[in-house]
């Protein structure tokens, strides 16, 4: 098996989503860690407080892909959709 590993950064082009990131995110970070397959989910503001350094690595193609379907219908996919991301994923 192959990890599958996905780094970059979330970005933020506002104080509003800022503050929505800020809100769920703890929630978020829970929900990801306790995933079968997960075994790292690192999400660390920067110093410039609208940029957060993402770092995930999961077991396998099944469990991110199992983790990408979570996200995409949870609160937070549903409303920090519209964030910018630049993601880079490697292992797939």
């Amino acid at each position: 098996m192959k990890n599958i590993n996905l780094t970059g950064q979330l970005i933020c082009q506002s104080d509003e989503e800022m503050a929505v990131v800020t809100e769920l995110l703890p929630r978020h970070i829970e929900l990801a860690r306790a995933e079968l397959g997960c075994i790292s989910f690192e999400v660390n503001q920067t110093s410039d407080p609208r940029v957060w350094n993402v770092s995930e690595s999961f077991q396998d193609a099944g469990s991110f892909e199992l983790h990408q379907v979570r996200v995409k219908v949870s609160d937070w996919g549903y409303v920090t959709a519209g964030i910018k991301r630049n993601y880079s994923v490697s292992g797939l």
